[in-house]
């Protein structure tokens, strides 16, 4: 009976272990494909390719093969233009169909797209909005000034005379919004609310 219990068991082992095999060979088996990229995030770096010939057999609905821009064959930014001719290597994974290598028609580099990530545009706008805060120039920082220290000036007025905190032109501009307090008032108000409490409030 032992016999017959053991040959049940490794026939049902063999079983799994063939579909396993077969699993394992599905996924790393490289296929051929060729059809149009259907859209790319060029600042990610990945999107989709519109899949219509699968081994060189015409397909009836396209199917979509996830591409990453590493995979892209072409020197430069790595990117691909929507509804441009491509022809790939892809594989089975877990997650789908992932492409290899993507190539332009008979093996040519791919066209890439025109668009570029926004991010480094950005940077060179900043850079040029540097200025130095020893003389205010525009062309190199504090560091490089070629000036001796500057005396400290009021932010809002550039007076050298006071600071942006006690700046009369500025506190006559914000009176208005003050709730009708004058601007002298308001000043008395920072000043208490900055000094420390005496002894007998803090009780």
């Amino acid at each position: 009976m032992g016999s017959v219990s053991n040959q049940e068991f490794t026939g049902g082992c063999a079983k799994t272990e063939e579909e396993e095999a077969k699993t394992e060979e599905e996924d790393c088996q490289v296929f051929t494909g060729s059809g149009v990229c259907k859209w790319f995030n060029v600042r990610m770096g990945f999107g989709f390719l519109s899949m219509t010939n699968r081994e060189g057999t015409p397909l009836e609905a396209p199917i979509d093969v996830f591409v990453h821009q590493s995979k892209l064959h072409m020197e430069g930014f790595r990117s691909l233009k929507e509804g441009e001719a491509v022809e790939f290597t892809f594989k089975k994974s877990a997650k789908g169909l992932e492409s290899l290598r993507v190539m332009g028609p008979a093996g040519a580099f791919c066209v890439g797209s025109e668009r570029r990530p926004k991010g480094k545009s950005i940077q060179k706008r900043r850079s040029k909005g540097d200025r130095c805060y020893n003389c205010g120039g525009l062309d190199h920082h504090a560091k490089e000034c070629k000036l001796p220290p500057q005396p400290k000036k009021c932010h809002f007025c550039q007076s050298i005379t006071h600071m942006v905190a006690n700046c009369p032109i500025k506190a006559q501009q914000s009176s208005p919004s003050s709730q009708g307090k004058p601007a002298s008032v308001k000043g008395e108000e920072e000043e208490q609310s900055q000094a420390p409490l005496p002894p007998e409030s803090s009780e």
